[in-house]
């Protein structure tokens, strides 16, 4: 008789383990997970150099943006070298040298593991011609070398925001000397797995 209650409880736990897969299995793929993407605005402090004696003059810029977004379902680590050739530095401060752009987006939806590591190390480009023409190169400090002329100071948090994109994490590159701010959004954008 003892041996028949083990049996049967077993096999009852067997047949309600069974009967909860199908369900178990439905919720995982209706499991929420996340993709990021990524823009960059390029704008200029208020007091920046440009402002006083380059108005309306042409220029490029050029960055290399360090990225990281591993996860079990994604992987990626490189440099993005974005330019942005024929800009005319704006009259007033408060609009953008370069317009919000798309820099990269995860084809792939995976779990939920923080944000991409994202890091500017270079801002390059000119603005004017001849003899006014400025010349922009901001670098990254490194140890064991001297402070750059025009030190780029990366990962300044932002307060989260949202726009017509959605709810963003921001974060900024800012050289010293020419005062030119490179802010980077991270969007979070839901997806199933």
């Amino acid at each position: 008789m003892r041996f028949g209650r083990q049996a049967f409880w077993r096999f009852l736990a067997v047949a309600l383990a069974g009967a909860a897969l199908p369900e178990k299995a439905a919720a995982q793929t209706q499991q929420l997970g996340v993709r990021h993407r990524i823009d960059v605005v390029v704008s200029a402090e208020p007091d920046a150099p440009m402002f006083q004696r380059l108005k309306g003059a042409k220029g490029e810029l050029a960055f290399t943006v360090r990225l990281s977004a591993n996860s079990k379902e994604s992987r990626f680590f490189g440099m993005l070298h974005p330019s942005f050739p024929d800009l005319v530095v704006p009259d007033k401060a408060d609009k953008p040298l370069v317009q919000q752009t798309k820099l990269w987006e995860e084809d792939a939806c995976h779990q939920r593991r923080g944000l991409p590591k994202v890091t500017v190390t270079r801002l390059a480009g000119w603005f004017g011609e001849g003899e006014g023409r400025v010349e922009i190169a901001g670098i990254n400090r490194h140890i064991g070398l001297l402070v750059p002329p025009d030190e780029l100071t990366p990962g300044i948090k932002l307060e989260p925001a949202s726009d017509n994109q959605g709810s963003f994490f921001a974060f900024r590159a800012q050289t010293r000397h020419s005062r030119l701010n490179v802010d980077l959004k991270i969007y979070p954008i839901d997806c199933f797995l």
